[in-house]
């Protein structure tokens, strides 16, 4: 698992900054959500995959953050087809997309001033999570992992249930994006 790779192994680059699924231009109101799940073009005009899908909810400044973000996730889950789960296999990879957003978004809250904006995107192999914030802080598992104690489980895990995961920074911005990839239920 990558804490430092600004995106994962095989044919996918990083996201576009700036995609949201609304036209250039276009500022999503806060806590909207934006891009349906048709296809979209990215503000650099570079169209993405055929059959990616992306969504973005902006959380800057709102309240209740993290019910808010599983509860979008979920609606995006239903629309992608990864929910209603027909065997128990799907289910959990339903539930653990759920949860890394959760974690991550917790995280943001607890450690970076909170999060600003919660990306998805999903094709037919993998759903990719990104949650940004003003944080300077680096995202680390803690070493060691005590499993018996409260607290402190949230990248561990991240890491455990995911594919791969990284942090992405703009030169000259404050604050990062953590990103996590999981793999679409068989």
């Amino acid at each position: 698992m990558s804490t430092t790779r600004p995106y994962s192994p095989g044919d996918r680059g990083p996201e576009p900054s700036g995609a949201s699924g609304a036209s250039e231009g276009e500022a999503p109101t806060l806590g909207a959500a934006t891009g349906a799940a048709a296809p979209s073009v990215p503000s650099d005009g570079t169209p993405q995959a055929r059959g990616r899908q992306f969504r973005r909810l902006r959380l800057e400044g709102e309240s209740g953050v993290v019910p808010l973000a599983r509860d979008f996730t979920r609606q995006a889950l239903y629309a992608w087809g990864w929910l209603p789960a027909d065997t128990a296999d799907q289910r959990a990879a339903a539930e653990d997309v759920l949860l890394v957003v959760s974690e991550l978004v917790t995280n943001a809250c607890l450690h970076a001033e909170g999060p600003d904006e919660l990306r998805l995107t999903c094709d037919n192999k993998v759903i990719r999570l990104e949650v940004s914030d003003r944080g300077a802080g680096q995202p680390a598992p803690r070493t060691p992992h005590r499993a018996g104690r409260p607290g402190g489980h949230g990248m561990f895990i991240v890491q455990r249930l995911c594919l791969d995961w990284g942090v992405l920074r703009a030169p000259g911005t404050p604050g990062k994006t953590v990103w996590a990839e999981l793999g679409a239920p068989a």
